[in-house]
């Protein structure tokens, strides 16, 4: 019988110090690809950093992460995610 699987996926939120613009992504390895982000790895925010983490939530599958970074990013609105990272924080 498996041991219970810790969380293995997640939804981040990253902000550009910059610009002030949110980047909203998923992965099964947040320390990796932070460190993407950082290093330029990714188009979509490549030249536009550095970027901070503001916002982070942890599911059981990648599946369910990809299905939360969708839904925000339909959101279409920095007020709506501004809200999510506040009520993080408060």
């Amino acid at each position: 019988m498996r041991a219970a699987a810790s969380l293995m996926a997640w939804v981040y939120i990253l902000q550009s110090q910059s610009t002030a613009r949110y980047y909203v992504g998923s992965t099964n390895n947040l320390d990796r690809r932070l460190g993407e982000h950082h290093r330029a790895h990714s188009r979509a925010t490549r030249g536009r950093g550095p970027w901070s983490l503001v916002h982070r939530e942890a599911f059981p599958s990648l599946i369910e992460a990809r299905r939360r970074e969708l839904k925000i990013k339909k959101w279409k609105s920095s007020k709506a995610i501004a809200f999510l990272i506040q009520k993080q924080i408060g």
